[in-house]
Parts: structure tokens; C-alpha cells; sequence
């Protein structure tokens, strides 16, 4: 299986499977002299991690990352930094009913139509559980972009579980991190609990829409044509499990708008531009503008579920699953640290790229 890395400077590669000894990721490109420890990355895993409350998946692991390599007294070497979460609680029975059958809206079937087997134990790298290997790396990147950029903070939440929205009305960000769901509607969040049990215990799923919002950029991050800053962050989100679809800004309501609506009109402040509005979602032909950086991205339901639906088997035959097993409800939810996570993979690559090939922004204004 190829294609497992990301990044141009400041480079990914996962590895490991959803019920395999271990999981991880080697970052490469990372700069020397960055304070970094387990610690760190700790804080951000223990965001992700399964069988916090009702509403997610009661696999019991701990995700207690190691650092193998690249860390020399407490700072960054330089070198390829190994990061290692080992998996403590695989209950690989769970799935031995569906060796033979693949399950509807998941990617059994085309895994196996590709390589000629699959790892039927929780999806094995297509599993949700490979994500946390992305969170530990945006643990480091965070670090990184932390003594470059000081006043740059990446923030997530979700906006939306099934049809229901949240009011934007009652948006408080002190609210994300106070309630199950990291929103910032608090109104929304009791909707959307009583929603979501019901559901559970009908043993279905549903889907949900996150929002990551990174403030405190320069202007002048990305490139014009194939490495665009959009379409790294597009590209970055869509590449986790279960993405359905990636929006930038006004992202597909841009459709809806006459030119007039979606022109942010631009003044000059004491401190350079200021745009009256945002729907360019913080960037203009690839390249940030300053201000806040807006994706969205829409998380599908939970292919694992208790509901009779009809699939083949390897062999061809029709017949029915029930998927058994502890699956989330609504995995957008854990989706949250998870899009924070590339966000800033991609940021800190970008800041890597325009300090080496332009350094200091060449087009002053005023």
C-alpha cells in the first residue's frame, strides 16, 4: 500500500492498522531546537481519545504517545521524529462475522477489489483509529508553529449533526470544551444529546459538519497554482476517514452570491488592509490574506451499525450484516481535534515553504 505520507517540507507518514500491536507516524522536516515532549502531544490525543462519554466509541485505549526518535533533551533534533501509540484494547472477535461480507458505505469492498485482502478487524487502515496517529503529529506541528507564529491559534467545533445546525446567534467559543460535542452552541448541544441517544440506542449513526477556524496568519502563505493554500487544506481534510466533502469560506453557498455579496471590500487600516467581510475563507488565488483561515468539512455516518442492510459476500452471494462491535455514533465528533490536527500540519508546511523561498513577504502596502 502506497501513498501514506503528506506534506512538502514538514512531511507525515502514518503507520498501523486499527487491531495491530501499535500505530504512529514519522514526521519529517521538522525544525532543530523545538521544545517538544510526550506531554505535549499527550494533551492533544487525550482530546480524540475513545470511550470518553456515551457518544463515542467504548474502545478503552489510553493513546499514551512515545516519542522513539528526533527529541534530544527535551528540544527537536532535526531529524525524523518516530511517534508510537500502541493498542491495548483490540476485541478482534467483534468482527468475525463479517470475514466474509462487506459492509454497506464502508471501504471492505473496494480495499479488497484493490489489494485482494483486507484487514476485516475494524478496517485495519481504514479504520477511524488511524487518525490518531494524525493528532500526534499535529501535536508537533503545533509546537513548531508555536515559536514561529506565537499569536496563531487553530480552533474546531462542530456546526451541524444530522439536519440540525447550530444558531450562530449563540456562537461562544468558551462553550467548545464545556459540553460532549465541542460546540460553541450551547442550546444546540442539548438538541443535539437528546438526538443522538435516541439514535444510539436504535443502534444507527449519523453525520455531522466540523468547522476549524485558524487565526493569527500572515498574509502571503500558499502559492498560486498546484500548491495552493486551499487546496493543501482541502486535500489534508479530505484524506480523513469518512470526509465526504471540504468547504473554504463561503465554500458552495459562494453559488448563491452575486459578485457585489461575495466582494470582501478592502480599506486601509493603520495596520494594513482590512477586508469588510470573509467569504474567501482567509485566502485569495491560494495565498492567506491575514485574515482567519475558514474550512468546513462533512463527516458521513458511521458505516458500523446494528440495522439489517443488504451486501455480498467475497464469493458473490447476497445475503445481510449487522455490524457488531463498538463504533461511534456519530464519529464527527472525534473528528474535531482531528481536523485541528491537519490544519496545522498544512500551516506549519506552508510557513516552512514561504520562510525558505521568499522569507519576508516582498509586497508592502502603503
Amino acid at each position: 500500500m502506497s501513498m501514506n505520507s503528506f506534506g512538502h517540507l514538514f512531511r507525515v507518514t502514518t503507520w498501523g492498522e486499527s487491531h495491530g500491536p501499535a500505530l504512529g507516524a514519522v514526521v519529517d522536516g521538522c525544525p532543530p531546537n523545538v521544545p517538544l515532549s510526550a506531554d505535549m502531544i499527550q494533551h492533544w490525543l487525550d482530546k480524540r481519545k475513545p470511550g470518553q462519554n456515551k457518544f463515542t466509541t467504548q474502545r478503552q485505549e489510553a493513546d499514551q504517545v512515545e516519542i522513539l526518535s528526533g527529541v534530544f533533551e527535551g528540544k527537536t533534533t532535526g531529524t525524523p521524529i518516530q511517534l508510537m501509540i500502541r493498542n491495548t484494547d483490540q476485541r478482534s472477535k467483534d468482527y468475525g462475522d463479517i470475514h466474509e461480507k462487506f459492509r454497506p458505505g464502508h471501504a471492505d469492498i473496494t480495499y479488497f477489489q484493490k489489494y485482494g485482502n483486507r484487514d476485516y478487524r475494524g478496517g485495519g487502515r481504514s479504520s477511524a483509529r488511524e487518525t490518531a496517529a494524525r493528532v500526534a503529529a499535529g501535536g508537533v506541528a503545533r509546537e513548531v508553529l508555536k515559536s514561529l507564529l506565537p499569536e496563531m491559534k487553530i480552533t474546531g467545533y462542530m456546526v451541524q449533526m444530522g439536519p440540525h445546525k447550530i444558531d450562530r446567534n449563540n456562537f461562544d467559543l468558551a462553550q467548545i470544551e464545556a459540553n460532549t460535542f465541542w460546540t460553541p452552541d450551547a442550546v444546540m448541544a442539548a438538541k443535539w444529546d437528546e438526538y443522538l441517544s435516541a439514535l444510539r440506542k436504535s443502534g444507527s449513526s449519523v453525520g455531522a459538519v466540523v468547522e476549524v477556524i485558524a487565526s493569527g496568519l500572515p498574509a502571503g502563505l500558499g502559492a498560486p497554482v498546484y500548491a495552493k493554500l486551499d487546496t493543501d487544506i482541502a486535500t489534508a481534510m479530505m484524506s480523513i476517514n469518512a470526509v465526504k466533502a471540504v468547504e473554504i469560506g463561503a465554500g458552495m453557498d459562494a453559488a448563491t452570491l452575486t459578485g457585489e455579496e461575495n466582494a470582501d471590500e478592502i480599506t486601509m487600516g493603520p495596520d494594513g488592509p482590512i477586508y469588510s467581510s470573509n467569504h474567501s475563507g482567509g485566502i485569495l488565488g491560494g495565498i492567506s490574506t491575514g485574515q482567519d483561515v475558514v474550512c468546513r468539512f462533512a463527516v458521513k455516518p458511521t458505516s458500523s451499525i446494528l440495522t439489517p442492510r443488504n451486501t455480498i459476500t467475497k464469493s458473490g452471494e447476497n445475503t445481510e450484516i449487522i455490524t457488531k462491535g463498538r463504533h461511534d455514533p456519530c464519529v464527527g465528533i472525534r473528528a474535531v481535534p482531528v481536523g485541528e490536527a491537519m490544519m496545522a500540519c498544512v500551516l506549519l508546511d506552508h510557513v516552512l515553504l514561504h520562510r525558505g523561498q521568499i522569507g519576508e513577504n516582498q509586497g508592502h502596502i502603503g
